[in-house]
């Protein structure tokens, strides 16, 4: 009983100050970035006041292992381990983007739902409407260099600002909740963490085209990839892993679907936390259940086997 309710503390003590102190910081960045430094939330430097807020869920997690239920460090998974899980952060970083942005792209073009610019001038007017920006010449040799850039410096960047999320989310929450059922826990921790973001989906931080869909569409895309992290998090042992992956999403994925369609129709389907991504991200989904990949006897004998 004792360690039950330590364990109900600590959940509640996390959430209270993960909504609480994201909430408050993104409301004050809000504030300074709109009043002082007249940037609107869909601006890309934007993105910049959203920071402090991130890393809250990392914040929480420390102050309640360390101080609220003094249970430590042990199970947090910060061990890196790069020699036995190196493909499953290949994966996390690169391959899963790839296929979802590749998947998005062409169930967009075969439904004819939206059109890519490669061009990149629909989502440049649409980031910078103030600026009139001359026609941009984009060669396939501007795209290899983006791409490049992207995966050497952009996902490794994004992960060490994601660990900020992971290390809350999947590396505290997702194994508190509901201990012996995995999977419920993968999915009501990704509506929570759908939640955590309503106030940067109702200021528009998100780009989709009704915010009323979109508080609808996100959580149901955060449960997915709640049970894609939890899986990875789960079969390395590591939360660099669902932070890799997280790095991957935000930095490769979400950027260049940004970049590829803002401006465009259907972005609330053809944006990485958009409808079409259901698609990919579902089967994999289904995979990572029917199979019982969530499940600690699992991931145990997977452990047994390294």
């Amino acid at each position: 009983m004792d360690n039950e309710f330590k364990k109900e503390k600590g959940i509640a003590a996390y959430l209270l100050m993960t909504f609480v102190g994201a909430w408050g910081l993104w409301l004050i960045g809000w504030i300074i970035s709109t009043r002082v430094l007249l940037i609107s939330p869909s601006h890309p430097a934007f993105q910049f006041v959203l920071l402090p807020g991130a890393f809250t869920p990392a914040i929480a997690a420390i102050i309640v292992r360390k101080w609220i239920t003094h249970e430590g460090f042990s199970d947090a998974g910060l061990r890196l381990g790069c020699k036995e899980n190196w493909k499953y952060y290949v994966f996390a970083g690169y391959l899963l983007p790839m296929v979802v942005v590749g998947s998005i792209m062409g169930l967009a073009v075969l439904l004819d739902i939206s059109r890519p610019d490669f061009t990149l001038q629909r989502s440049f007017s649409a980031l910078l409407p103030q600026l009139k920006l001359p026609s941009l010449r984009v060669t396939p040799a501007f795209w290899v260099l983006l791409l490049l850039q992207q995966m050497i410096v952009g996902v490794p960047a994004g992960t060490l600002i994601t660990w900020g999320e992971e290390f809350g989310w999947r590396s505290y929450l997702q194994i508190r909740l509901c201990a012996d059922r995995p999977a419920l826990a993968a999915v009501v921790t990704g509506l929570i963490w759908g939640l955590w973001h309503y106030p940067l989906i109702a200021l528009g931080y998100e780009h989709y085209e009704n915010i009323g869909v979109g508080l609808l569409v996100f959580p149901l895309s955060t449960i997915m990839l709640s049970i894609i992290f939890g899986w990875l998090r789960i079969r390395t042992g590591s939360v660099w892993a669902s932070s890799i992956a997280h790095g991957g999403t935000n930095s490769f994925g979400a950027s260049l679907l940004l970049l590829l369609f803002l401006g465009g129709p259907g972005f609330t389907f053809v944006s990485y936390l958009g409808v079409l991504s259901w698609i990919p991200l579902g089967a994999l989904c289904a995979w990572i259940l029917l199979t019982g990949q969530l499940h600690p006897e699992t991931a145990s004998a997977h452990a047994e086997n390294k």
